[in-house]
């Protein structure tokens, strides 16, 4: 018989095999150890409980990275509610529709989101709690009324949860310290089980959010099922055993730079939890280099979680300015997923840690597994090429396998471990997760190639695809090949609409420190890399690409700035079609 894994479980579990004083979150100069982790978490699941969520009840994080947030989600795990991550750049009706879609039931949001709380709650009658974590410094990551490592508050000593606020006939505002700091800590007792859900939303480049549903049994599947491919370790089959493994291994020490709203920092969040390590974020609201480096020196990290170059060419660059000042000793993987990671930047990195293992994951909300590649110091790899996982393959559109070494392109599905769906969207679930041959596959819609030798050439997303006179271009392999030059720091590219071409592809580039644009000169030297068609008509220049804090770019905009750029630059005898 299979086991039947469940988050709440594993972290009950946990508790009784690491050392108490082992911080299990460091969250800038906060460290909340494991003994207070455990009470914490264990105060704040019965407290909803007792305040009226049930089992199976979704609860929505509002909020940047902050202990909160990490004590928030293995609190929902043990009281088997129902995780909905909020982006907190959303405007009001984006909020109020992922609310309402997701039917959130409690709402835990930081007190710098407030002021966007009190617009919305009238619209949202199905939230009867909404828990505000207060105090906190997001410049420092220090948070006023929450303990330091081994300085907790006695028992008690939080205000009451009877004098929680109430305002008329809105559901209760309450006290994130109030929940978390009020009871016996002990362990709720209550039974699992493994078809309890995780959701993650993913805004997509279409149309509104989308909530991708994880059973806690697949989700753990799907991320390697406790053990370590690469240290040759297989998933143990039950969570004794499990345990077990976790007593004698050596503690992870994960750094989530990306955001905990998206997939990429919360799994590396979860993953440090689930392994009785210490999950370590940074307390300023943007990217900042130099506390990342800080960070991995102060608390010994031994694993970096990151999207690409946006995180990690900011860090090289840091690092080849000031080279004597860290030494990431303890640095042992650096980890991304979700966009490409240039090999020039790994190469970089490698000189100053010659010991770092850079491992790209090929995957997404709806798809973990789906490719890898690895590059160390002995090992170079290229740009979007990955090792084919176990379960995957590569799809024409009429759900035809495509073979290796054919030059046809496909969409990459895996197998396995999966969602159950997208909530609320039946139409979208039975395209992206269809039936083949007998085996239920996912296919969010990335394309490939795949090579003689097996491996997979990633294309892009086929939503983002450009048809330029018959021709398909993915912009990544455009804004790939632009990168390359030294004076490009950062590329996207999108299609315009064209009288000629039917879409011209337009790039928008973000320039190293004392380059100006040259156009003429970045189109001729892209023919380097790319066949003529795949040629941007236009590249314009932009201080800065917006991209989203876990560094996925925002198509929509970049393409709104471009449209508005080359209006302003034609004069009346100019076509963009010649």
């Amino acid at each position: 018989m299979t086991f039947a894994w469940n988050y709440g479980d594993i972290l009950d579990g946990i508790a009784t095999v690491v050392a108490g004083e082992q911080p299990a979150l460091i969250h800038g100069d906060r460290k909340t150890s494991w003994v207070d982790f455990t009470r914490r978490t264990n105060n704040l699941a019965r407290n909803l409980l007792e305040h009226g969520a049930h089992p199976g009840d979704k609860i929505a994080f509002y909020m940047r990275n902050c202990a909160e947030y990490s004590e928030g989600i293995a609190a929902a795990f043990k009281a088997r509610l129902t995780h909905v991550n909020v982006n907190y750049r959303y405007i009001e009706h984006e909020l109020v529709y992922l609310l309402d879609n997701s039917d959130a039931r409690v709402v835990i949001y930081s007190s710098e989101f407030a002021t966007q709380v009190d617009a919305i709650r009238d619209k949202l009658p199905l939230v009867n709690q909404w828990i505000e974590v207060s105090g906190q410094d997001s410049s420092s990551g220090v948070a006023g009324s929450s303990p330091a490592l081994g300085s907790s508050p006695a028992l008690g000593s939080s205000p009451a949860l009877g004098s929680l606020p109430a305002l008329g006939s809105l559901p209760a505002l309450g006290s994130f310290e109030a929940l978390a700091g009020s009871g016996d800590g002990t362990a709720l007792g209550i039974e699992r089980a493994p078809q309890d859900m995780l959701f993650l939303y993913t805004g997509g480049t279409t149309g509104m959010p989308k909530g991708v549903m994880w059973r806690h049994d697949d989700l753990w599947g799907a991320t390697g099922g406790g053990g370590d491919p690469t240290k040759g370790i297989a998933p143990p089959s039950d969570l004794e055993s499990y345990l077990r493994l976790v007593e004698s291994a050596i503690r992870p020490v994960n750094l989530a730079l990306p955001p905990l709203m998206h997939g990429t920092g919360l799994l590396s969040a979860v993953g440090a939890m689930t392994r009785g390590g210490t999950c370590v974020t940074l307390g300023a609201r943007k990217f900042d280099p130099q506390l990342a480096l800080q960070a991995i020196d102060d608390f010994h990290v031994s694993a970096v979680s990151i999207v690409g170059d946006a995180f990690a060419r900011p860090m090289l660059e840091y690092l080849d300015s000031n080279p004597d000042t860290y030494t990431l000793s303890s640095l042992r993987t650096m980890t991304s997923s979700g966009v490409m990671w240039t090999s020039e930047i790994k190469a970089g990195l490698l000189k100053h840690q010659p010991q770092l293992v850079l491992s790209d994951r090929f995957a997404s909300s709806e798809a973990l597994g789906m490719g890898g590649s690895t590059m160390t110091k002995d090992e170079t790899v290229e740009v979007a090429r990955f090792v084919l996982g176990p379960n995957t393959r590569v799809f024409t559109e009429d759900l035809r396998e495509v073979q290796p070494g054919s030059g046809e392109s496909g969409m990459v599905g895996v197998k396995g471990f999966l969602p159950v769906g997208y909530y609320k969207d039946q139409k979208k679930t039975d395209s992206t997760f269809p039936v083949i041959n007998g085996d239920r596959y996912s296919i969010p819609g990335d394309w490939a190639l795949v090579e003689a030798d097996g491996s997979l050439t990633l294309l892009g997303r086929g939503s983002n695809c450009i048809n330029t006179a018959g021709e398909k271009v993915f912009p990544e392999e455009v804004e790939e090949a632009l990168k390359f030059h030294e004076s490009v720091a950062d590329a996207l590219v999108v299609g315009l609409v064209d009288n000629r071409w039917g879409q011209a592809i337009t790039a928008v580039v973000q320039l190293n420190e004392g380059f100006e644009l040259n156009e003429a000169e970045l189109i001729e030297y892209s023919r380097q890399h790319l066949a003529a068609y795949k040629l941007p008509k236009k590249i314009i220049a932009k201080t800065d690409l917006e991209r989203a804090p876990n560094g996925k770019a925002n198509y929509p905009a970049i393409k709104a700035y471009a449209e508005n750029s080359l209006a302003e630059r034609l004069s009346p005898s100019e076509n963009t079609g010649t």
